[in-house]
């Protein structure tokens, strides 16, 4: 069974038509859709990234960029993605201990960033 519905903005003087149901979706639907998902998932990795990078920003007082290039350097250190080294710094909060790996790396580079305020 297919539905449509027709939404008509008078201001524009346009017409859209919605459908859903078992109706095929053409090459343009499909295009769309793989975008959206794109989009939706990194949306939802920008918010890991933006909360680790205010623990980061919380325990080590220093600004956003400092936060967020000190978590790329981690994320390069381990050979994961950016998106995972927040993840399990994230994760942390909620009781689960982190990765050797990555704890190592974070200690390095917390060095690192407190040598160079230092100088």
């Amino acid at each position: 069974m297919q539905r449509t519905s027709v939404i008509q903005e008078e201001w524009w003087d346009l017409k859209a038509e919605v459908s859903w149901g078992n109706a095929p979706v053409g090459q343009a639907g499909v295009a769309l859709l793989a975008e959206n998902d794109q989009l939706r998932r990194a949306l939802s990795g920008r918010v890991v990234i933006d909360q680790a990078c205010g623990m980061v920003m919380a325990l080590t007082p220093c600004r956003r960029g400092a936060a967020r290039n000190l978590l790329v350097d981690v994320s390069r250190q381990c050979d994961l993605k950016l998106r995972e080294v927040a993840a399990a710094l994230v994760a942390t909060s909620e009781g689960e201990p982190l990765p050797g790996q990555i704890h190592r790396a974070l200690r390095r580079a917390l060095r690192r960033l407190h040598t160079a305020d230092l100088r």
